[in-house]
């Protein structure tokens, strides 16, 4: 059965429209923004019934505070108002609101219009999972395209994935950096982390599987895969018009070889003027390469690989996500244990 929260100030409005919603739908009543707030950090409802009409936050201003939200912000908002002027009708439209309806409302026109907009919302749904699944489907090919061309790193982009999703969750949970982390879209966040090395595809086979350390020149020819994944990322967009998905994509491909201290590459950039992407990707990205085997080491030990995360903090990496990252160590350990491919 899906979900409706109905938010009016208006006990009447609540009981009437609980009244004639509550054999089709599981509906739960509310009388402020704040209490809408509240209920969304532990459930996200199917539609929202929003009065305009509201003291301390009205129906605009919590709609507004509802698009900023990655994790609610296409919950179709129906507004509840008592006034049909233009105006207010075009101003809720361009805040995102799909319908109105008048109040007092009848029981036939609440129960079609919620019909039609859920019935609109689950084919939008079922249209983009198909996007979704095919463009992740297309990404993951193009990953593995270049991780079969370095024999020395498969299974690297699962578990980099895997990793950063540890790890953003958990600076969430500690407060690190949460103002920048809210506005993300976790989902393309986590998996576009698999396309960070796209420009190997660029390099030469000799240097990228060489059975031991790369000289000087071959190390400043690896060095290229960053701004080459930028312009593979720079057509890729050019070609499909897809930008949110890729630019993340890019900011992990650009950034995730600079260093706290200024000394990495390709900008030599320091401190918070690198994308917090390319922060966050500059650990796990380590932490993998340390706890992995290669032609030219053998691998460390989880111990060993935090202590040396731990003892470039502030200079190869960002101090704070450094803490974050040793608190919740384990959880990495666990899941490179789970995810390591052979």
């Amino acid at each position: 059965m899906k979900s409706i929260f109905i938010v009016d100030d208006s006990d009447t409005s609540l009981l009437l429209a609980k009244e004639a919603l509550k054999e089709h739908y599981r509906v739960l009543t509310m009388s402020s923004a704040a209490r809408l707030f509240k209920l969304l950090e532990k459930f996200i409802p199917d539609l929202i019934l929003l009065d305009i009409e509201m003291p301390e936050m009205d129906g605009f201003e919590t709609i507004q505070k509802l698009k900023t939200n990655n994790y609610y912000k296409d919950v179709p908002v129906i507004f509840l108002t008592n006034y049909r002027e233009d105006s207010i009708e075009s101003f809720g439209f361009e805040l995102g609101v799909v319908d109105f309806i008048s109040k007092p409302f009848s029981t036939p026109v609440l129960i079609n219009r919620i019909k039609t907009q859920l019935d609109i919302d689950t084919l939008i749904r079922d249209r983009t999972e198909r996007i979704k699944r095919l463009q992740n489907g297309i990404m993951t090919v193009l990953a593995n395209v270049v991780e079969e061309r370095d024999k020395d790193t498969r299974g690297h982009n699962d578990r980099t994935a895997a990793y950063v999703k540890i790890l953003i969750e958990a600076m969430v949970e500690h407060g690190v950096y949460t103002d920048e982390i809210k506005g993300w879209d976790m989902e393309k966040v986590i998996f576009s982390s698999r396309l960070h090395d796209m420009g190997k595809i660029s390099v030469m086979d000799t240097i990228l599987n060489k059975p031991g350390k790369l000289s000087d020149e071959e190390y400043e020819q690896m060095k290229y895969h960053t701004m080459e994944g930028v312009k593979i990322i720079d057509r890729m967009i050019l070609q499909t018009g897809e930008e949110d998905f890729l630019h993340n994509a890019k900011l992990y491909a650009e950034y995730h070889h600079e260093r706290w201290d200024g000394t990495g590459y390709p900008h030599g950039l320091k401190g918070i003027d690198i994308p917090l992407h390319g922060r966050v990707l500059a650990i796990v990205d380590a932490y993998d390469a340390l706890v992995s085997k290669r032609p030219y080491k053998e691998a460390n030990t989880h111990e060993e690989a935090i202590k040396n995360i731990s003892e470039n903090s502030g200079k190869q990496f960002d101090p704070k996500i450094v803490e974050v990252f040793i608190a919740e160590q384990n959880k990495f350990k666990e899941a490179s244990e789970s995810t390591f491919t052979v």
